[in-house]
């Protein structure tokens, strides 16, 4: 596009409605031997006045898309910025030469950007940068959640043209504690009555029994009693022709199981940390044409958990935890291969605490009751003597298990300050061994100043 000198001051007050704002002060553009000093830089939708000391007939420019100009005078110049990018403006000189070709850079208009920052983000160090059509910005926020404001602001004045390289300031790596705690608790209680009938008679033959036959028939021999109770009582006498046995069988059993795992695991912020203490075990599966493969299922205490600090000491947590074992009670026998099932208790949950607060994530109480009772018909309903007829069992089984967690956002230290379980033991010399029959001796130099001192944190282990 040319422009002939003029002084249209209608087009010029059109070019500043259209922009919607009004032209900044005046800018001094110096031509040099031909050469301009320094690029023109003019905010998209925004005007801009430049005076050169160098007077001119007529400019040019080389895209009317990025950048529109026109005259105010022989050495003036209105250039509106209209879409960001990078153009060339030629000035010519009254015998038509070629004054110079300026460089015309129209930029994002980050002005009011800097001041939403800063209303919104008051006190945090971010800077502010253009780069060809977009914003890059760079600096320390204290929070993750402060940057993603700071990135939301951004994208509303510059979509998809955004460049983070923004650091998150402060603490960023988060240790776990996890606590798992398991008790139960198992009651039975059986009492087992027996009576038998046997004929003595040569010339009569028979005999009746009801209850523990063979316990019976034990008694009727005059050999030990076979049961599976804990304790037995047998009595068998004669009448006449007639032989009788009464055996009482009792059982009671208790027992107590406690399972305590308390696994720690550290992972930096919006990073994924997987810990597994247990073992695999084999399970076969069909390989096609009849052969058979070998797959591995984990068992033990898992724990995964993605840790995010949002805002100071407020952490958001993703954790998948799980406690599993072997169950020998119950088995699959397939293919001539005997597979055991497996006990699990896992939990999958999102929560959000500040450091060192704990949630109790997972909970199970239960409570299992049954109570049995046989008799032979009839005769078991008889009042007193009905007893010797019936066979009562009771059982009861009780479970509870929690699932604490307590986050810590942590820091490295020197490895001097950690405490190692093999800090606490040496292994000793033959001397020690055979003379004094020491299995362990006594740690010298720092780790046997670290084996003395008594550790009640969270690092190291004490074995008991």
């Amino acid at each position: 596009m040319s422009i002939k000198i003029t002084f249209a001051a209608g087009i010029i007050g059109l070019a500043v409605a259209v922009s919607g704002t009004h032209p900044a002060s005046a800018e001094v553009l110096r031509v040099m031997s031909g050469q301009a000093a320094s690029a023109l830089n003019v905010p998209m939708n925004r005007a801009v006045v430049v005076e050169s000391d160098v007077a001119f007939a007529e400019l040019s420019i080389a895209n009317p898309g990025i950048a529109d100009i026109s005259t105010l005078s022989d050495r003036s110049i209105y250039v509106l910025g209209k879409a960001p990018g990078r153009t060339t403006l030629t000035l010519l000189s009254p015998d038509g030469k070629l004054i110079s070709n300026v460089e015309v850079q129209v930029t994002p208009d980050i002005a009011e950007f800097k001041e939403r920052l800063r209303q919104i983000l008051p006190g945090e160090n971010i800077e502010v940068r253009t780069a060809n059509d977009g914003i890059v910005l760079s600096g320390t926020v204290s929070s993750t959640a402060k940057l993603d404001r700071a990135l939301d602001l951004a994208s509303r004045y510059a979509p998809d043209r955004v460049s983070n390289l923004m650091v998150v300031g402060g603490t960023q790596q988060v240790m776990l504690k996890v606590r798992f705690a398991e008790m139960q608790r198992s009651v039975s209680k059986g009492l087992n009555a027996s009576i038998g009938v046997n004929s003595n008679s040569s010339r009569v033959g028979g005999a009746i029994a009801t209850g523990n036959i063979d316990g019976i028939n034990n008694l009727f021999a005059g050999t030990p009693v076979s049961t599976s109770a804990n304790g037995a009582l047998g009595l068998g006498f004669t009448a006449g022709a007639l032989e009788f046995a009464v055996l009482l069988e009792a059982l009671e059993s208790k027992g107590m199981v406690r399972t305590l795992a308390e696994p720690n695991l550290t992972a930096l912020s919006g990073q994924e940390a997987k810990f597994l203490a247990g073992g695999e075990y084999p399970i076969p599966v069909a390989a096609g044409d009849g052969a058979i493969a070998i797959e591995y299922k984990p068992f033990g205490v898992e724990l995964n958990f993605t840790p995010y600090v949002v805002d100071g000491d407020i952490i958001n947590l993703q954790i998948n935890a799980a406690v599993s074992s072997l169950d020998a009670s119950t088995s699959v026998e397939t293919n001539g291969f005997a597979i055991n099932a497996f006990k699990r208790r896992e939990t999958s949950t999102t929560v959000e605490m500040r450091d060192g607060e704990s949630f109790a994530i997972a909970g199970l109480l239960q409570d299992d009751f049954r109570n049995t009772n046989s008799q032979v018909p009839w005769l078991g309903d008889v009042p007193i003597l009905g007893a010797l007829f019936r066979s009562a069992d009771y059982q009861r089984a009780q479970s509870e298990l929690v699932i604490i967690v307590t986050p810590h956002l942590v820091s490295p230290v020197r490895g001097e300050a950690l405490a190692l379980p093999t800090d606490r033991v040496r292994i000793p010399t033959e001397r020690e061994l055979f003379l004094f029959g020491e299995v362990a001796g006594t740690p010298k130099g720092a780790a046997g100043e670290v084996a003395r001192q008594d550790f009640s944190s969270s690092y190291g282990y004490v074995m008991e």
